[in-house]
């Protein structure tokens, strides 16, 4: 009579078995134990290095004057004269130093440069967190070929669970509809398995971190 038990069988008995027999738990912690292990190199060192990993090209900064600085030489290399910046944190920070840029979707369709905040900087894997909760909403980190993102060394936090009790303290129950983690360039694979930067959104990615 067993030899006709068929496999589907014998696995549903081995089931019932398991249940009826009461067994300590070989992990009780299982569920706090870290998923990764403890950080041992400064978030502003790992960030940075996973960031440049991803193709993403990174610029500490200790105060405004030498962001502006950097701003000024990058932009005058790379011959940008249509900046688009709409959040007011930012455009006051560019209006302190007289920087031109376009604060409204004016000529959008020619800009060249996104100039945006963030949300947080997640070190553990170099990424970006980003929402639609400012004036920049959803387009100004994603048509233009260039992403500027300003952040600020309090925004650094390790792991991404970090980053979204960020949100949750910043925005209580009106989280934003939209979330984004950005690693790097926009990039894809796809097409006879080369790699294109910028196939769906920008294709150059910088991070200016401020110190504060």
């Amino acid at each position: 009579m067993s030899q006709n038990i068929t496999p589907k069988e014998r696995l549903l008995k081995k089931i019932r078995k398991a249940l009826l027999e009461k067994r300590d738990n070989p992990y009780p912690n299982l569920e706090e134990m870290p998923i990764y292990p403890v950080a041992e190199e400064l978030p502003e060192v790992m960030f940075a290095e996973q960031f440049t990993a991803a193709a993403g090209q990174f610029v500490f900064c200790e105060d405004e004057v030498q962001f502006i600085e950097n701003l000024l030489t990058l932009a005058e290399e790379r011959n940008w004269h249509k900046i688009h910046c709409w959040e007011p944190a930012l455009q006051a920070v560019l209006e302190r130093y007289e920087y031109p840029y376009y604060e409204t979707d004016k000529d959008f369709e020619q800009s060249e440069v996104g100039f945006t905040l963030c949300e947080a900087l997640i070190a553990r894997n170099g990424s970006i967190l980003i929402s639609n909760a400012d004036m920049a909403g959803r387009r100004l980190s994603i048509y233009p070929p260039i992403h500027i993102v300003l952040a600020y060394t309090s925004q650094l936090v390790v792991d991404l669970k970090d980053g979204f009790n960020i949100i949750k303290q910043k925005y209580g129950a009106a989280i934003p509809s939209m979330l984004s983690v950005v690693t790097g360039p926009s990039r894809t694979a796809d097409i006879e398995k080369t790699l294109v930067l910028g196939a769906h959104g920008p294709k150059e990615l910088f991070v200016f971190l401020l110190d504060g």
